[in-house]
């Protein structure tokens, strides 16, 4: 009863959305209906989703699970509409943002991995466990993934203790892996976004662009 009465919610919003789009067409002319990006957008994503409610409602008929991979072009209606333009805006800033930061993220990356080689070489050869009884620091793709979520401290003192509790020495290449990648790195990347988000920012506002 429940995806029957979620799946209606979903086609009545669409026929809104498409009866919307209809109205727009009728009020325009066609050359130029047909040449505005936004109006190609929600029509593609209208009918993905028509198309993935009705294969996964076949499915269900016939107890075969699946996913309803058309969820991820609703933002599309979020930011194609004509009460949307601060959003496009912003969404703009972003996308013009990224190619900018780059570099330092790119950066940050080498500096991680470059931390993580350090770390297989200091503490994978001294058989060293964790406090579940797992092998520690013995995958290079696993140091990555852990010194990575440590860049938010979200693992921290935990992932450090195995080592620390061998030798306390080995607390400073912990201590090293923070000063650097967390209080530098990632105060220099949170500056390079606010600042070249901020520049793009005043620029579409600046600029006048209306799409």
């Amino acid at each position: 009863l429940s995806l029957q009465v979620t799946s209606l919610v979903e086609v009545l919003c669409l026929l809104v959305f498409f009866g919307r789009l209809t109205h727009f067409a009728k009020v325009t002319l066609r050359n130029v209906f047909w040449k505005d990006t936004k109006n190609i957008c929600i029509m593609v994503a209208i009918l993905l989703s028509l198309t993935d409610l009705a294969i996964y409602g076949v499915l269900r008929t016939y107890n075969v699970r699946s996913i309803r991979w058309s969820r991820i072009v609703r933002p599309i209606f979020l930011i194609n509409f004509a009460e949307s333009r601060q959003i496009r805006r912003a969404f703009r800033s972003i996308r013009n943002t990224l190619p900018e930061i780059t570099y330092v993220f790119l950066l940050f990356m080498f500096s991680l991995l470059m931390f993580s080689l350090m770390a297989l070489k200091l503490f994978g050869e001294r058989n060293l466990q964790t406090a579940e009884g797992l092998p520690y620091f013995k995958n290079y793709l696993e140091i990555v993934f852990d010194l990575y979520v440590l860049v938010t401290t979200a693992n921290s003192p935990d992932v450090m203790m195995p080592a620390f509790d061998f030798s306390s020495w080995y607390a400073l290449f912990f201590i090293a892996f923070v000063i650097v990648n967390t209080y530098i790195f990632m105060s220099l990347f949170l500056a390079v976004v606010y600042n070249n988000y901020k520049k793009h920012l005043k620029v579409t506002f600046g600029g006048g662009n209306c799409d």
